[in-house]
């Protein structure tokens, strides 16, 4: 399981941590968007998509050998911050489904699109696998 810190001279995070380090084999996962494996997207709404891609991201992991507390970053793109502040509370659910009580280094970047039509959300990461 990844170390996090959170250093006192910082903010006190909330749900996220300052940064994580972990030794071992590094997994790098691609961005994952709420799509299932017909190539669908799950929902036009935010929180269903949001959902969709992080159970990707960790079926993508599990697939080569991690698991949830193995991430040490996560990265997510959306198309309007907006969607997603007011879709907090199903967001929180979604990622604790997911994740559980897990929270690696994260960045949330607002991007002008996704490369895919009506993506609202994609989510990439990287994970260590310990030794």
């Amino acid at each position: 399981m990844a170390t996090l810190y959170n250093p006192p001279e910082l903010a006190r995070p909330i749900g996220f941590s300052h940064a994580a380090a972990e030794r071992g084999r590094v997994i790098a996962l691609a961005g994952q968007i709420g799509w299932d494996a017909s190539y669908r997207l799950v929902s036009s709404d935010f929180a269903p998509q949001f959902s969709q891609a992080l159970s990707n991201l960790v079926v993508a992991l599990e697939c080569a050998g991690g698991k949830p507390e193995d991430l040490i970053s996560l990265r997510i793109y959306v198309t309007d911050k907006r969607r997603y502040k007011n879709s907090l509370k199903e967001i929180g659910s979604a990622y604790r489904l997911h994740l559980g009580k897990h929270f690696p280094a994260m960045a949330l970047v607002q991007v002008a699109d996704l490369l895919e039509d009506g993506a609202l959300v994609e989510i990439e990461g990287l994970a260590v696998v310990p030794d």
